[in-house]
């Protein structure tokens, strides 16, 4: 039985999509002089109870304490943020920690928990438009979370430290956040840990102090970015910091693996494999490069943390270095962090674009060619899965990743080469620091290419057989 072909549905559904957003950032109850809670979900069937109705986070301050030898973190977060709505209280993302003290604009404010929810009721409603400053003390130990087909995430404790990491979420085990990449902040983020202890983040690194048996690491991104991009790597690490491009640079492997293995070796191509794609995406966003590499087998990937990616033990145990897999993560600069989602069944936009990367590199370094990588995988793919809303158990399937990767492929035989890469870099430019959608991308392509394009995307990635060969 052949499967109906799906079409992807023009800018009517993202209107609808943005109308139930929107109703979602209020509900009925606790209305005071005008003012309502915002939602305690963002609305997404993919990550449901993820993210919070009602304001924009612009920045996050993040001061933690921690110490392997008791496992506990102890936090302050101070969140800048804007109000969409009059609100009489939000939500905040937070998971199993306990709570010391609120304050909104310096003010004590009211706090409860539901769940992993934060509820935060300031003493005066915040109006629509308003900017305000909430500050969360909070401590405990901080724990994992199942997350689905990658298996653990969130705060893993480990031999030497901890690594906080983990998609589609993972921010809310170590610090209160509204947790859905549709609203991106930027991060300060200070990191005290033992003496002799690395304390690793995303973004820029900054002045390191010591006192009293603790050092104190800083981190600074101040391109907007998703929680979900957050990283936190503390541990026994070889850290090696330098600059590329005029930009700092930071990577670290643990310091029990070898100094000279396939893991530093991978990382030490870092900055070429980034030239490389900006060749072709346009130039780099943002203002550090690195990599960590870590031991703990129960990270069985490899993640896009921005700035920073962090690779699992399993890219590397032929003892062979994997430029392949820092092509892959490095293209996700572009291709879901600088260029985010706004929704999770739009997650092809991030993994078709590195998996063909991967291909461009690959042909780059000597290897098969990009088309012949496409012939390869379009002979072994199943058509009956669509790349665009695959379902959240096939979050991070194969027609995700391959399937968006013969995509983008079909998208460059069919206009040529000069406007597929002008499609690419006007992609990544006009979208920079920002959000989008499927929709949004096959607009682009039509305005840039001339030419309608939606009937080509609907084969190829929503439908049910074998689309022809360009």
């Amino acid at each position: 039985m052949r499967r109906t072909r799906r079409r992807i549905r023009p800018a009517l559904a993202v209107a609808v999509v943005a109308a139930l957003v929107f109703a979602a950032c209020t509900d009925g109850g606790d209305e005071r002089g005008g003012f309502r809670p915002g939602a305690a979900d963002l609305g997404d069937p993919y990550v449901p109870g993820a993210g919070n109705g009602g304001y924009d986070v612009a920045g996050y301050r993040l001061a933690v304490r921690y110490d392997p030898a008791t496992d506990r973190l102890a936090g302050r977060a101070a969140l800048t943020a804007t109000a969409t709505t009059g609100l009489s209280r939000f939500n905040l993302d937070l998971a199993g920690l306990d709570v010391s003290r609120v304050a909104v604009d310096g003010r004590p404010a009211g706090s409860a928990r539901d769940g992993d929810e934060l509820v935060v009721t300031p003493r005066d409603g915040l109006a629509r438009g308003a900017r305000f400053v909430v500050e969360v003390d909070y401590s405990g130990v901080p724990a994992a979370r199942a997350d689905g087909q990658l298996g653990s995430g969130g705060f893993l404790h480990t031999d030497d430290g901890a690594i906080a990491l983990g998609q589609p979420w993972s921010a809310a085990t170590w610090f209160p956040v509204n947790d859905h990449p549709s609203d991106k902040a930027t991060y300060d983020v200070e990191v005290t840990v033992p003496d002799g202890l690395a304390a690793l983040s995303n973004g820029v690194p900054g002045e390191r102090t010591s006192a009293g048996g603790w050092t104190t690491w800083r981190w600074a991104e101040r391109s907007p970015m998703a929680s979900y991009l957050t990283t936190l790597v503390i541990g026994d690490y070889r850290v090696r910091s330098g600059t590329h491009a005029g930009k700092p640079m930071v990577t670290a492997v643990p310091a029990s693996l070898p100094e000279n293995g396939p893991e530093a070796a991978s990382l030490a191509r870092t900055g070429e494999i980034a030239d490389f794609l900006a060749s072709r995406f346009g130039p780099y966003p943002f203002d550090s490069y690195g990599g960590v590499v870590v031991t703990d087998a129960r990270i069985g990937y490899a993640l896009e943390t921005q700035s920073r990616p962090v690779y699992g033990p399993g890219f590397f145990r032929g003892g062979r270095p994997n430029p392949g897999v820092v092509a892959h993560e490095l293209a996700h600069q572009w291709f879901g962090n600088s260029v985010a989602l706004s929704r999770w069944s739009d997650i092809w936009l991030n993994e078709g674009f590195a998996s063909y990367a991967e291909w461009l590199w690959e042909e780059h370094d000597g290897g098969r060619t990009a088309q012949r990588n496409f012939e390869l995988e379009y002979a072994a793919t199943d058509w009956s899965r669509p790349s665009v809303d695959p379902g959240r158990s096939r979050l991070f399937g194969a027609a995700v990743y391959k399937r968006g990767a013969l995509a983008v492929h079909a998208l460059r035989r069919t206009v040529g080469d000069e406007t597929f890469f002008r499609v690419l870099r006007t992609w990544t430019a006009e979208r920079r620091d920002g959000n989008a959608t499927t929709d949004d991308l096959i607009a682009l392509a039509e305005r840039v290419a001339g030419k309608p394009l939606r009937p080509f995307f609907d084969a190829w990635l929503v439908g049910g057989s074998a689309p022809a060969l360009p």
